[in-house]
C-alpha cells in the first residue's frame, strides 16, 4: 500500500469538519476492497466509507443525544432480529462491498440468514461483498439529508428491499422500497410483521 495512505488520521484532525472527503486522484483511482480494509484496521477509530468513484468519506462521531438514539434504536433492532430468527443483523461497524462498487456502513443492517451463509467464510472476516436486504440510517446533527437520502437510493440500487431513514431532526421516518416491486410470498416477508413495525413506528425524536 503507498505511504500516502498509511498514517492515521484521528478524531482531532477532524474537528472543523462534519464529513472529511479524501480523494485519492491522480495518484490512485480507487483503492481495492482489500486496500481500502487495511486503511479502515489502521484507522479503526473513525468511521470509513468509500464512494463507488473511489473517493473516501470520514465521518465524525454523534453527539450525546445521536449517540443515545443510536443506542436505543441498536437495542430495538436487535430484539427484533433474534425475535424473528430468519436473518442476520449488522451494526454500524461493518463495511459492506456493494455489487456497484460503492463501501458502505449504514448504521443498522439486515441480511436474509441463506444470502449471508452463501458468502465464503474468509470474505465474511472482510468487508462481505454484498448488499443487505435491509438497511436504517439514523440523522445525527452532523449529517446532510440530502446526502443520507442519495446514500438510501444507491442501497436500492444496489439491490436493498427495504430502507429505514430515521430523521430525529425532522421528525420523520423515510421509508424505500424499490419500486415496481411484488413480494410473491407476503407472508414471509418478514419486514411486514408486526415486530417490524412497532420498530420502525417507534419514537426516537427524544433520547
Amino acid at each position: 500500500m503507498s505511504a500516502v495512505l498509511s498514517p492515521q488520521i484521528t478524531p482531532r484532525a477532524l474537528a472543523d469538519f462534519n464529513t472529511l472527503v479524501i480523494h485519492l486522484d491522480p495518484l490512485k483511482h480507487a483503492l481495492t476492497d482489500d486496500e481500502f480494509f487495511e486503511f479502515c484496521q489502521r484507522n479503526r477509530d473513525l468511521r470509513i466509507e468509500m464512494t463507488k468513484e473511489g473517493e473516501m468519506i470520514i465521518m465524525l462521531p454523534a453527539g450525546g443525544e445521536g449517540g443515545n438514539r443510536s443506542f436505543n434504536l441498536t437495542g430495538a433492532f436487535a430484539t427484533w432480529v433474534k425475535a424473528d430468527g430468519t436473518g442476520i443483523g449488522f451494526d454500524s461497524s461493518i463495511g459492506f462491498a456493494l455489487p456497484k462498487g460503492a463501501q458502505r456502513s449504514p448504521d443498522l443492517a439486515w441480511i436474509r440468514r441463506e444470502r449471508w451463509e452463501a458468502i465464503p467464510k474468509e470474505q465474511r472476516k472482510k468487508f462481505p461483498p454484498i448488499c443487505p436486504d435491509f438497511v436504517v440510517e439514523l440523522r445525527s446533527e452532523t449529517d446532510d439529508l440530502k446526502t443520507l437520502k442519495e446514500k438510501m437510493e444507491e442501497y436500492l440500487a444496489n439491490g436493498a428491499r427495504l430502507g429505514w431513514l430515521i430523521d430525529p431532526l425532522g421528525k420523520k421516518v423515510h421509508i424505500y422500497r424499490p419500486r415496481a416491486r411484488e413480494d410473491s410470498q407476503p407472508s414471509q416477508d418478514p419486514f411486514r410483521r408486526t415486530a417490524a413495525q412497532r420498530l420502525a413506528a417507534r419514537s426516537y425524536w427524544h433520547p
